[in-house]
């Protein structure tokens, strides 16, 4: 497991951390664990919810491109084409 050292936290901030570490029956060090997990997850869903939220956009954008494609290939129409095989 990785260690990380914090240098300088304001004695204030480690009072609190302190108390609020206390206060939910854990050390200092689980107490600081459970903050920054809790931030992170926090912060990934934002990033999920961002991603869902940009879907509509994406699908409109291939949409486009997809309507914009010049081809001279023009593809026949595949019910006929079943049609044709399951007359044979």
């Amino acid at each position: 497991m990785a260690s990380l050292h914090a240098l300088d936290i304001p004695d204030e901030l480690y009072e609190r951390l302190q108390q609020l570490a206390k206060a939910e029956n854990r050390s200092v060090d689980a107490q600081v664990i459970t903050i920054l997990q809790n931030a992170l997850q926090v912060k990934t869903q934002h990033t999920e919810d961002e991603r869902r939220k940009n879907v509509p956009k994406l699908l409109e954008e291939i949409r486009l491109r997809r309507e914009s494609r010049q081809t001279d290939v023009e593809w026949p129409d595949s019910t006929a084409l079943i049609r044709e095989d399951r007359d044979r």
